[in-house]
C-alpha cells in the first residue's frame, strides 16, 4: 500500500494553520506544521492572494492527495463570517487547481476524532496531538495544531486506516500508558 499524504487547513484572514502529513501502513508522520501570518497585509485581496499561493507552494513541495479543511462555524458576527469563507473558498481553490480531493469536516467533527470529545478546547486538542504524534507543544501555535487536528481527522475518517491491532482509544491507551498522563 502506498503512503498517502494529506494537507490540513484551518482557515483565517489573519492567521491560516496547515500541516501536511505521511501515512504509511498505521504510522502517522509529520512533514511540515505551521502557519502563515497575514495580518501585516491590510488589502483583504493580498491576503487572499498570498493564501493562494502559499498553499499551492505547501502542495508542490509535499504532492498530498487530499486537502481536509475546517469548515465555517457559524458565529454572530457577519463580516467575521464572511472573511472566514472567502479564506476558506481560496485554500480550496488553490487546492482544486492542483488536482486534490477536497474534504470540509466541522470543528465539533475534528475534536471528536482526536480527542473524543467534539466539545474539547483548542489546548486540549493540541495536548492530544502532541501526546499522539511525540510534538512539542512549546513550539507550536493552536492554529497550526488545528490544521494537524483536521488533516489526522481526514486520516481517521478516509477508512484507510490499516492495522491488524485493536483499534481505538482503549486499545491506544493500553498500548501507549506513558503517552497518556
Amino acid at each position: 500500500m502506498k503512503a498517502t499524504r494529506i494537507l490540513g487547513i484551518d482557515p483565517g484572514t489573519n492567521i491560516l494553520g496547515f500541516a501536511v502529513i505521511e501515512i504509511d501502513r498505521d504510522q502517522v508522520t509529520v512533514l511540515e506544521i505551521g502557519v502563515l501570518h497575514l495580518k501585516e497585509k491590510k488589502n483583504p485581496s493580498d491576503k487572499l492572494r498570498e493564501i493562494f499561493l502559499e498553499i499551492q507552494e505547501i502542495i508542490e513541495r509535499y504532492l498530498p492527495q487530499d486537502l481536509a479543511i475546517e469548515a465555517p462555524f457559524f458565529g454572530k458576527n457577519v463580516q467575521s463570517m464572511l472573511k472566514l469563507g472567502r479564506a476558506q473558498g481560496v485554500a480550496m481553490a488553490a487546492g482544486m487547481t492542483m488536482g486534490l480531493t477536497i474534504t470540509e469536516y466541522s470543528p465539533k467533527k475534528i475534536k471528536q476524532s482526536v480527542t473524543g470529545n467534539g466539545n474539547a478546547a483548542k489546548e486540549q486538542v493540541a495536548d492530544m496531538l502532541c501526546r499522539m504524534l511525540n510534538l512539542k507543544p512549546e513550539k507550536l501555535e493552536l492554529d497550526a495544531t488545528d490544521a494537524l487536528s483536521v488533516a489526522l481527522c481526514h486520516h481517521y475518517q478516509s477508512g484507510r486506516i490499516v492495522s491488524s491491532k485493536k483499534s481505538g482509544w482503549k486499545a491506544f491507551i493500553k498500548e501507549n500508558p506513558e503517552r497518556v498522563k
